[in-house]
């Protein structure tokens, strides 16, 4: 992430170089959630982008809108170096105290080089599965699964060296969101229902994009990150589904990068 070398033109030695994404998911939410379908998906991803099958919309739709975001597209997978999937080992507890202990070290270029970052977590409320554009940083009210309040949010939790001190109230996401979301459905099936939204909820979820983007803020690197929200199902058969429209997600990002890289070379 933020790396002048992710998308060198194709042909030269750096183009050969692998695309990492990294990718995390949130542990149980409470009682009634005791499975969160957003870990069971990011577990479940390969190691690295798969190639596109026949069978995958891009394949075989004819339709207007396929036709137009193939066209949009302009960029397939025979154009990409690899596209390496590093899934965060654990499932990420949902606390604040946890979210903003662990950020600052996913983004530490000594361990690792990140090019761009899907945090996954669940909606509880919402049956569709929601690309989330920007974050905030306040208005975080509800306690977490440890029954413990954003420290901000209580009496002098913003005097002295507030860690958020200003930063903007919103952070949005650098990458292409529109385009990406375009690629997406474009690559799933017609009858899945994706979505772009403006309000990740000002919960774990929120609250742990944020912090990604804050961390990147504070080093004056781009904002590379972006928020799946999944429905609450649990089941194989969802966890399944939520697991090809990851990968999709994934291949729409590297795609839209390539892209967008390209076009500002011309």
């Amino acid at each position: 992430m933020g790396d002048a070398r992710l998308l060198e033109p194709m042909g030269s030695k750096s183009s050969q170089e692998e695309i990492t994404i990294l990718v995390t998911g949130f542990g149980p939410f409470r009682a009634q959630y005791p499975v969160n379908p957003s870990w069971e998906i990011a577990r479940s991803l390969p190691a690295y982008l798969p190639p596109l099958r026949a069978k995958d919309p891009r394949a075989r739709s004819s339709s207007a809108e396929a036709t137009a975001a193939a066209a949009a597209a302009a960029t397939t997978t025979t154009d990409m170096p690899r596209v390496r999937i590093l899934v965060h080992p654990e499932a990420i507890r949902v606390t604040y105290k946890n979210v903003r202990g662990l950020v600052p070290s996913l983004w530490d270029d000594a361990a690792h080089r990140i090019d761009a970052c899907v945090h996954i977590g669940m909606a509880s409320a919402r049956p569709q599965y929601a690309l989330e554009r920007r974050a905030h940083r306040t208005g975080y009210l509800k306690p977490d699964v440890a029954g413990e309040f954003l420290e901000d949010e209580l009496p002098g939790g913003r005097d002295g060296d507030w860690i958020w001190r200003g930063l903007p109230d919103e952070l949005e996401s650098v990458l292409n969101i529109p385009n990406i979301h375009l690629r997406w459905k474009e690559l799933s099936s017609p009858d899945m229902d994706l979505r772009i939204s403006d309000d990740p909820g000002r919960y774990l979820c929120d609250f742990i994009y944020y912090s990604s983007l804050a961390t990147l803020y504070k080093q004056q690197r781009p904002g590379k990150v972006c928020f799946l929200h999944v429905p609450s199902d649990a089941s194989d058969i969802a966890v399944e589904r939520g697991r090809e429209l990851a990968v999709n997600l994934i291949r729409a990002i590297a795609e839209s990068e390539i892209a967008d890289k390209r076009r500002a070379a011309k």
